[in-house]
């Protein structure tokens, strides 16, 4: 399954545009203006799994950096400095890993 399959490519498109220039990524709104947010818990769980590229069941600090050439690739790698700004705004056991309950609580908190 691909992240087209579950979101729509415009609004993929849209927001790796939106956050092109380094320091310009924030999860929140990326999750916004990809339609993220707006998915159901299974349709969270699928884009989850593909995000998860060794399918450890999390999402490591290495995953993260490469986080938006998940989504299109070619877009840039995230920075140091966004990578950890994500991780940090995620990782809410500080295990230094984003799990699949993490993003669902995440998306569900920007859905309201």
């Amino acid at each position: 399954m691909s992240l087209s399959g579950v979101l729509c490519a415009d609004a993929i498109q849209n927001a790796v545009k939106d956050c092109q220039a380094p320091e310009s990524f924030c999860c929140k709104k990326f999750f916004q203006l990809c339609g993220l947010s707006q998915k159901s818990p299974k349709e969270v769980k699928d884009v989850f799994r593909i995000l998860d590229d060794d399918h450890s069941g999390f999402i490591e600090e290495a995953e993260l950096k490469f986080f938006l050439q998940r989504f299109v690739p070619g877009a840039r790698v995230l920075t140091e400095r966004e990578t950890k700004a994500f991780l940090s705004a995620a990782d809410d056991d500080n295990d230094g890993k984003i799990g699949i309950d993490v993003i669902f609580l995440m998306c569900a908190k920007m859905s309201k």
